[in-house]
């Protein structure tokens, strides 16, 4: 049975077929708001104080930058290379970087004015997420068709090498304590943790079918990874590297998102068009809640 969900925080869900984004409250699961954005929303980040979100819309091509208090589109901005633009996150002095999967370019654009300052080839094929180290000096960007990580210098803004992993990487988290990472290898259904210091593996763990995103609890405890295929959400304890739990959830499950505490995590079902809740604590789905058509990136607003 559903249980009440104590999370004053509010969820920005993005629905890939009805090109809009959804602002959805946390404790009750009501639709807020709805905005029209570019075709296909695929990737969310939320700035460090909550106040604005920005929106990729893969097939649009377009950036969406959304104001978290009106629940408004302040602008939207492109670039001439893009080519289905993918993830986005911020380095430490609050730049923009967006991974673009056909371009197989890392762009990064300063704020507010989403200027360019620098685009960077990666030199491999879908090149699809980004995943900073906690100091945020480097990031990691999963390339799909190549089955490798390119590790480029924040800074430097340069590519430092490519490390060869598993098939399909795309979901791809490093450890709050920075000592490895996880890597779903969505074609051979497994999770590769590997060092950050070596870049040897580490271990190798089965997960359900078809592993696509990935997100470490805030306290490190956990590895949560939806599996796509399967219909269900493996969950990792990183202190052994290993499966305890996999939690059944919606169909087609794809991005996954903790709220600050750790208390809840969120994931957005795709063909179910719903967003399953996540009791942390006990390791089971709380909630569901009913979104737009074919929801897949999520972000957390906090209250």
């Amino acid at each position: 049975m559903p249980q009440p969900v104590a999370d004053p925080g509010r969820l920005i869900v993005l629905n890939k077929d009805e090109h809009t984004v959804m602002f959805v409250g946390c404790a009750s699961g009501d639709v807020l708001a709805t905005i029209e954005v570019a075709r296909d929303p695929h990737e969310v980040v939320v700035t460090p104080d909550g106040s604005i979100s920005y929106v990729v819309s893969s097939v649009g091509e377009r950036v969406a930058v959304i104001d978290n208090g009106s629940m408004t589109v302040r602008e939207t901005f492109t670039h001439p290379e893009f080519a289905f633009p993918h993830h986005v996150d911020f380095d430490t002095d609050g730049n923009l970087w967006l991974a673009s999967t056909l371009a197989n370019k890392v762009f990064v654009f300063s704020r507010p004015d989403h200027a360019p300052l620098a685009v960077i080839p990666t030199g491999q094929h879908s090149s699809h997420m980004l995943a900073f180290t906690p100091d945020r000096s480097r990031v990691y960007v999963p390339n799909i068709r190549s089955n490798s990580l390119t590790l480029i210098d924040v800074a430097e803004r340069r590519v430092l090498r490519h490390v060869l992993v598993g098939k399909g990487p795309e979901g791809v988290a490093v450890h709050p304590g920075g000592e490895f990472l996880y890597v779903a290898a969505q074609h051979e259904d497994v999770v590769q943790v590997i060092s950050t210091k070596t870049h040897e593996l580490i271990a190798r763990e089965s997960v359900g079918s078809m592993p696509v995103r990935m997100a470490f609890s805030p306290d490190g405890r956990y590895a949560f990874v939806p599996n796509r295929y399967s219909k269900d959400l493996s969950v990792i304890d990183t202190d052994r590297h290993r499966e305890v739990k996999r939690i059944p959830i919606g169909i087609w499950p794809g991005g996954v998102v903790f709220e600050p505490s750790g208390r809840y995590a969120y994931v957005a079902n795709n063909k179910t068009n719903d967003v399953s809740v996540i009791d942390v604590a006990s390791l089971w789905e709380a909630a569901r809640y009913r979104v737009g058509i074919h929801p897949d990136g999520i972000g957390y607003v906090p209250a």
